[in-house]
């Protein structure tokens, strides 16, 4: 397959919310890239593209509202590759089901048990013999090819800061729920600028692990998961309202809702000073609002 010429812009874009208190923020749109190949999802892909060397096609892990395997079956229908899904739990429909049938992904439904094996040895064995012409790609797109596939963010970023009236910046800010495009940007930041990831699971999710694994220092990982993963409350809901209607940015409650709610917690904390210029990454996955909304 060898890797794809398309690498779309995310637009910088400042941010004015009350809670802010002097701090300055923008956000980078990786939601705004494409209305179906959307997000992070892409730039990690892009990584794991390039390695795939003989291979037709992709096979990877994903569950039943997830925005890798949305945007890797639209990407598959785009370009013209064969995509197959490895799902958590049993068999139900949803719009991103739907969604990922009408691309044309091939499905599997793995159980809980079945998907939590995902990670022991040889769990890719009958999956290659099945399907040798496909390049597996880990859960979310993630491991050092994703996160790699992620580093062009930072010079998209840097790029845009002239618009803004910003000479620099102080840090990124964004939800980890792998943790591989948050070691992406530390990755192409080599110290230049702190990276901190808003944990949008809990720590047994192995977050923690899988960075550590790619970079050493650099970032700090911050619990935001609110009590799990997918757990959703009021006071979170009634935020996210309240950020659409100041300012017009869409947010969902996995992951982006999560890591601006912790972000102005932690700002209300004093962790930033007045002055202080913060990247938050919009990371998309504004399709799995339809798992709330109906």
């Amino acid at each position: 397959m060898g890797p794809f010429d398309w690498l779309p812009h995310a637009p910088l874009e400042p941010l004015r919310l009350d809670w802010l208190k002097g701090v300055e923020l923008a956000v980078l749109r990786l939601d705004r890239i494409d209305p179906l190949i959307s997000g992070n999802k892409w730039f990690k892909l892009t990584g794991h593209l390039a390695q795939t060397q003989d291979a037709r096609g992709i096979i990877s892990l994903g569950g039943a509202y997830s925005n890798h395997l949305h945007a890797l079956a639209a990407a598959g229908k785009r370009f013209g590759f064969p995509t197959v899904g490895l799902l958590r739990g049993h068999s139900q429909d949803n719009p991103t089901i739907q969604d990922l049938k009408a691309f044309g992904m091939q499905l599997h439904w793995l159980g809980y048990g079945g998907y939590r094996a995902r990670h022991a040895p040889g769990f890719w064995q009958p999956w290659r013999e099945r399907y040798p012409h496909l390049h597996p790609v880990p859960e979310g797109g993630g491991g050092l090819a994703g996160a790699i596939g992620c580093g062009v963010l930072v010079n998209q970023a840097r790029a845009q800061l002239p618009a803004l009236g910003w000479a620099d910046y102080d840090a990124w800010w964004l939800a980890a729920g792998t943790g591989t495009t948050l070691a992406g940007l530390v990755l192409a930041e080599a110290g230049a600028h702190r990276v901190y990831g808003a944990m949008a699971v809990p720590d047994d999710h192995g977050v923690a692990q899988n960075v550590d694994a790619l970079v050493q220092g650099g970032y700090e990982l911050l619990n935001a998961s609110r009590g799990g993963f997918a757990k959703v409350d009021p006071v979170l809901l009634d935020f996210i309202d309240a950020t659409q209607q100041a300012c017009g940015l869409p947010l969902e409650p996995l992951y982006t809702g999560k890591a601006l709610l912790a972000l102005k917690q932690q700002i209300e904390a004093g962790r930033f000073s007045p002055g202080a210029r913060l990247i938050f990454v919009h990371t998309g996955g504004l399709q799995g609002n339809r798992g709330f909304t109906g």
